[in-house]
């Protein structure tokens, strides 16, 4: 940073989506910007997140996307500033085009990598003059500066931590960063897995028979919550969209009484009544009937098999309850660094609506370090994106407004 230039400096500590989209909209004439990354490359988890699929964002309204976090409010100012349309423009400009896949998720054109779309983001900062320093793990404050390294010491104007929540630690998202804080008396709530596998304890002989196949175009209920989607049957127990959107009210109920129950609509399409008349009105052997005049999939009746006793699945009345409303306990939730994402961080009453530090001035904090929650889908992803850019934004006003 040049200490001869009148401009503020600031310093992103972490390179992950958050702090990349605060780098690529901060004003270079306002401010000298030096991002600090632990790693020898950026973007890490912004890549692991490209695996089977590169999910940019979700193309649904704002409005409708604001209601997918918890807390909701908490987003919608940086959400509706920086939404899903601005990040397909922003992307368009550094010459990488989107479309819309059936699932309603974006995606970069087909041909287009994840390690394009990255570099193209770099290209973008570093036409920006945003220096990048490599291999600096930044180990709390020293007085009033930052520290790195355990020894190497950095005094800047503002800073913005985009530390990243505590999963994947591959990527260098483990969470350690929490000890800092609480040295300043910063409030945290603990790290929990979130968008992650739930302990469902199968009988061996279904699980022979079924684990690792989906259920299909099913709707799960978790307290007054439902997600349609699919969700995989493993030795653990469920994991999947269907259940990964239900994450909050899950961990909700394990909290309170360490188990949770959800109930599982196997045939969201048809109304109970339609269900028990093609089953009272079938000529042919009941198991035949699920397949052929209700539609259920092998591993679905299998799992009306299991889990009923004979009399019930020969009732039309039981059965056709239990096609609509199947329970499940849950009786656990994966280990954290298993977890696409985690809940927990820096709690939400500790930072203003700019994500300014309340008791820090000029210190911001963004991403996934804070103490809110996504589904998959895009949304967790779209939320980092926004707060960057966000936070940058506002700085930029507010350097434009004081030198007026």
């Amino acid at each position: 940073m040049d200490a001869n230039r009148s401009v503020k400096s600031i310093a992103i500590i972490g390179g992950g989506a958050s702090a990349l989209f605060f780098a690529a909209a901060i004003d270079p004439d306002k401010f000298d910007v030096t991002i600090y990354e632990k790693n020898k490359t950026l973007g890490r988890k912004f890549l692991v997140a490209g695996d089977g699929g590169f999910n940019l964002t979700h193309s649904e309204s704002i409005e409708t996307m604001i209601e997918r976090y918890t807390p909701s409010l908490f987003l919608k100012e940086s959400l509706t500033h920086f939404d899903n349309t601005s990040l397909r423009n922003l992307l368009s400009e550094i010459g990488i085009e989107t479309f819309i896949g059936s699932s309603k998720r974006v995606y970069p054109e087909k041909g287009i990598k994840p390690i394009e779309v990255l570099n193209a983001i770099l290209d973008r900062i570093k036409n920006k003059g945003v220096e990048i320093k490599f291999e600096q793990t930044w180990t709390g404050w020293s007085e009033d500066k930052l520290s790195f390294n355990d020894s190497d010491e950095v005094n800047a104007d503002i800073v913005v931590y985009a530390l990243g929540g505590a999963s994947w630690k591959v990527t260098g998202s483990n969470g350690l960063w929490i000890s800092y804080f609480k040295q300043k008396n910063i409030g945290i709530v603990p790290f929990q897995a979130s968008n992650c596998a739930f302990e469902v304890k199968w009988s061996q002989d279904f699980l022979i028979k079924n684990e690792g196949l989906p259920l299909k175009n099913i709707e799960i209920t978790s307290a007054n919550k439902s997600q349609r989607g699919e969700v995989v049957i493993t030795s653990y127990g469920l994991e999947g969209n269907a259940i990964y959107a239900l994450s909050p009210e899950i961990r909700k109920q394990l909290s309170n009484t360490d188990t949770a129950e959800i109930f599982i609509d196997l045939k969201p399409s048809l109304l109970i009544t339609e269900i028990k008349n093609r089953l009272s009105s079938s000529s042919k052997n009941r198991t035949t009937t699920l397949s052929k005049e209700i539609k259920l999939s092998k591993v679905q009746v299998s799992l009306l098999k299991s889990f009923l006793t004979k009399e019930e699945y020969m009732d039309d009345e039981i059965l056709s309850r239990r096609i609509k409303q199947f329970p499940v306990t849950i009786s656990g939730l994966s280990e954290i660094d298993e977890a696409i994402s985690t809940f927990g961080g820096v709690d939400l009453s500790e930072v203003s609506s700019s994500y300014e530090l309340k008791n820090m001035h000029n210190h911001y904090c963004i991403g996934e370090m804070l103490n809110w929650d996504a589904p998959t889908g895009g949304y967790l992803i779209q939320a980092c994106y926004s707060m960057g850019a966000f936070v940058a934004e506002l700085l930029n006003e507010e350097s434009t407004t004081l030198k007026e």
